[in-house]
């Protein structure tokens, strides 16, 4: 009798499903590869948040309009007599403190009227905070350029304007002080409103978070030309808050970088919402007012110590990659998902209640890591099956259809049902002429990268079935076997791609396609026997597609649609009609459109379509004379129009003939 016990097959998985999750919750947490996870860990929390209204601080902003209205150079610091007159009216409005994050470096020789008037302002306000620049000036060595000792002097504080971006541009966390002779800017600005944790200088270096309240662009600003301006800024904007000043400009010169950053936001908005803040990146003063903000409401955010947070990864690798290969697919992947939400909204709570945030999309990756192996290891077998039976069915199905039937082998049986399709046929214009004399190979090479592209690009791209090659023909249709609701739609979308694939020369030769679209009723599924099926369609309305797309042939289009297939579309796509048409094999008459391409279209062809539907409404009239004047004038406006042409020779047809009064005006056409 063994004294070693065979391993349970069940816990040896369960036991490699720990190892995998914990190492990828370490890996990720110690290297630079989770660093994306662990930022956007940060982001998200503030976009689920939502904003926060701030009433403590304003913006007050250097923009382009400012320079303009102003009459300040783009490349040049400003007349100080203008800032000394921002100072003089914030302080005059009640301004709490006034934070300047321009560097004043060097004394304006050319103007020292202004910057003495300047110094006077803000020496006379008392509330005013200067920054100073931190440069780089070697490795590891750093400088720091104050403002000139005229207005440092008449300043009541100084600091560092320094911002540390992680390498995505985003400001998550405060500047530390470390060897900086200065504060921050926004710890000196604390300092000033009265913050309490300014108080204490010992606290500076404690790590802290961006608390971001918004997008950017959200702390109210005003442009610095209207601050400057009573009628335009009241005081109550400023009255009793700290107002930051700064840049905020779009134009820069070439290798100037711009003072903007990245927000957590930033990459969450969407081009509406975008616009509706008017920017994307925030610049530098809006993040030295959120540090600022941060410190005066006591609500900067914390990070989990890391050794706490390595724990916690090793304690998720093992609840989740032990846990979740004990279930099968179905119910694990319900488990991962209950888990992945009970991780998030407890992320959530920590953060907007606690004030702290955890990397918990470093737990998310674990727990799909330990949900793609409980998949593996319980499915294996199921997914080695599956696989014969894909491969099986690739021999017979198109693309489309591989996933619709490896649900079921019944899917294979013969057997069919009636449904409402938008049904597609299309041809090469002479491909006969083009293909004689043609070497077989050159000939199959052209045609397999024609039908790559059709297939791929057109028909499989627009959601489509493709039935069957034949010859140089395609037959597709839409709504089966995935339905569609905008079925029709998707058809013309298809056709439109063709037209811009064969636009393109395929190996110095350029393939003229013709379809030919209709949406109605067919017979589809499965037609064989029980070896071998084919997926198609069958029926009249099959048919009637097909006559449509020979019609192109005669009318000197690329693209027909059938009424059906029009009322189905509507206004989404632009069409023309051309008239009403018997075709071969169909007792009634079927009304055709040209699908012109899609609603933008509609300014630049409205001319001549316009002037092709009055020619067209004055021969249905049986108005002869004046309709030849109207098919030539569009002809005029859009030389080779193939359908002016067609109604001109018919009209000449007509001309040769004695016509009874009530003469038919539409079509009759007796071959294919």
């Amino acid at each position: 009798m063994t004294l070693v016990p065979k391993l349970n097959r069940a816990h040896l998985a369960a036991a490699v499903g720990v190892i995998l999750a914990a190492a990828c919750g370490l890996v990720l947490h110690e290297f630079r590869l989770g660093a994306g996870l662990v930022r956007s860990s940060y982001d998200l929390l503030h976009v689920w948040r939502g904003d926060q209204p701030v009433t403590e601080a304003v913006v007050v902003c250097l923009d382009e309009e400012s320079h303009r209205k102003l009459g300040q150079p783009l490349n040049a610091p400003w007349d100080r007599s203008i800032h000394a007159r921002l100072v003089d009216r914030l302080t005059g409005a009640g301004a709490r403190a006034i934070v300047f994050d321009i560097v004043f470096s060097d004394p304006n020789s050319n103007h020292p009227a202004a910057d003495a008037r300047l110094a006077a302002a803000i020496k006379a306000s008392g509330r005013v905070v200067l920054a100073a620049d931190n440069v780089r000036v070697g490795p590891g060595e750093k400088q720091i350029i104050p403002p000139f000792d005229l207005l440092r002097d008449a300043a009541a504080g100084m600091g560092s304007d320094e911002l540390v971006p992680d390498s995505d541009l985003v400001v998550r966390q405060h500047t530390p002080r470390g060897d900086n002779p200065l504060s921050s800017l926004s710890w000196v600005a604390a300092g000033l409103a009265g913050a309490k944790v300014a108080k204490d200088d010992r606290l500076e270096d404690v790590p802290r978070w961006m608390n971001y309240y918004g997008p950017p662009n959200f702390i109210p600003w005003v442009s610095y030309a209207d601050a400057l301006d009573p009628a335009a800024t009241r005081d109550e904007f400023f009255r009793g808050k700290t107002v930051f000043v700064g840049a905020r400009l779009q134009t820069k010169f070439a290798g100037d970088r711009k003072d903007e950053y990245a927000n957590p936001f930033s990459f969450w908005l969407s081009k509406k919402m975008a616009e509706q803040q008017e920017a994307l990146f925030s610049p530098g003063v809006e993040i030295q007012a959120t540090a600022f903000l941060n410190l005066l409401r006591g609500d900067w955010l914390k990070r989990i110590a890391f050794g706490t947070e390595r724990l916690l990864l090793l304690a998720a690798g093992l609840v989740f990659g032990w846990g979740l290969v004990q279930f099968r697919p179905i119910w694990a992947t319900g488990v991962a998902i209950v888990c992945l939400g009970a991780v998030a909204w407890s992320a959530y709570l920590g953060f907007v209640h606690g004030l702290v945030w955890f990397p918990w999309l470093l737990v998310a990756a674990q727990i799909t890591l330990a949900l793609a192996w409980s998949v593996l290891f319980n499915s294996v077998q199921l997914y080695v099956e599956k696989r014969l039976y894909l491969q099986t069915l690739r021999f017979y199905l198109p693309p489309k259809l591989v996933k619709k039937f490896a649900g079921s082998r019944d899917l294979l049986k013969p057997g069919a049902t009636q449904q409402t399709l938008t049904l597609f046929f299309s041809d090469i214009a002479d491909f006969t002429t083009i293909a004689e004399g043609m070497d077989p190979d050159e000939l199959a090479g052209l045609m397999n990268h024609y039908f790559d592209n059709a297939i791929a690009k057109c028909i499989h791209k627009a959601d489509g079935t493709v039935a069957k090659y034949i010859g140089d023909a395609i037959f597709a249709f839409w709504n089966a076997p995935d339905p569609h609701e905008d079925h029709a739609l998707l058809a013309c979308e298809a056709a439109l791609l063709f037209r811009e694939q064969t636009a393109q020369p395929i190996r110095g030769r350029t393939l003229h396609t013709r379809i030919g679209l209709h949406t109605g009723v067919a017979n589809v599924g499965n037609f064989g026997s029980v070896e071998r099926v084919d997926y198609t369609a069958l029926g009249e309305s099959v048919n009637l597609a097909s006559r449509l797309e020979g019609l192109n042939k005669h009318l000197g289009t690329d693209c027909l649609l059938s009424g059906a297939t029009k009322d189905a579309v509507g206004e989404r796509m632009l069409t023309r009609p051309l008239g009403s048409f018997q075709l071969k094999g169909f007792a009634g008459l079927v009304a055709v459109y040209e699908l012109i391409g899609r609603p933008d279209a509609d300014e630049a062809t409205r001319p001549w379509r316009q002037a092709f539907a009055e020619a067209l409404n004055t021969f249905e009239h049986r108005d002869l004379e004046l309709a030849v004047l109207g098919f030539r004038q569009v002809l005029e406006l859009r030389p080779n129009d193939g359908p002016s042409q067609f109604y001109l020779k018919r009209i000449a047809d007509l001309a040769k003939e004695t016509l009874p009064d009530n003469w038919a005006t539409y079509t009759i056409l007796r071959e294919k």
